[in-house]
C-alpha cells in the first residue's frame, strides 16, 4: 500500500529506430544541434521502421510524414523527426502506420521510412529525438552507441 506513495514517476525513452547513436550536438541541422526544439539525442538509421519512443497520445503526425509528437502519460513531449529536409519529400518516402489522436505504446510501428529514397533525395536520413518541453523537465541522456528499435533506452525523465 505504501509503496505508490513512494513510487517515482518517470519516463524512459527508447530508440525510436535501430542504428548509431550520435550526439545531438553534432547533427548537422542548428535548430537541433543548437537544442533549440529541446534536450535530445539522434540515430544513424540502419533499418525503416520508427517507432514509438514512449507510450502516450500521438499528439502530432505531419501532412509530410517526415515527423510525429507524442506526449507521455508523464507530460514528456517528445519529437520524433525523420532526417533533414526531409519536408520538402511531400510525404514520399514515408507510410504512416498510426493516426493522430491514437493512444501508442513504446515500441509500437508508427512509421515506415524508405532509407534509400530519403538517403538520395534529402539533406539527411538522420533520426532525430527531442523532449519539446526539456526546459521544464530534467532529461537525462544515456551514454549508448547502438541502439535497437523500442528497446535501447535512450532518454530518461525523472520527475
Amino acid at each position: 500500500m505504501f509503496k505508490k506513495w513512494f513510487k517515482k514517476n518517470h519516463d524512459q525513452l527508447v530508440s525510436p529506430v535501430t542504428g548509431q547513436v550520435v550526439a545531438l550536438e553534432d547533427v548537422d541541422d542548428p535548430v537541433f544541434s543548437q537544442k533549440m526544439m529541446g534536450e535530445g539525442i539522434a540515430v544513424d538509421p540502419e533499418a525503416g521502421t520508427i517507432v514509438a519512443p514512449v507510450s502516450g497520445e500521438l499528439i502530432q503526425l505531419s501532412d509530410t510524414l517526415h515527423a510525429f509528437g507524442i506526449r507521455s502519460k508523464e507530460g514528456a513531449e517528445v519529437l520524433v523527426h525523420v532526417g533533414l529536409e526531409t519536408v520538402s519529400l511531400k510525404g514520399n518516402g514515408f507510410e504512416a502506420l498510426v493516426k493522430q489522436g491514437e493512444t501508442v505504446s513504446a515500441g509500437q510501428h508508427i512509421l515506415k521510412a524508405d532509407l534509400d529514397y530519403i538517403g538520395q533525395h534529402a539533406k539527411s536520413k538522420t533520426v532525430i529525438m527531442v523532449v519539446t518541453n526539456s526546459s521544464e523537465k530534467e532529461v537525462e541522456v544515456q551514454k549508448e552507441t547502438g541502439a535497437t528499435a523500442g528497446e535501447t533506452v535512450l532518454l530518461h525523465i525523472p520527475s
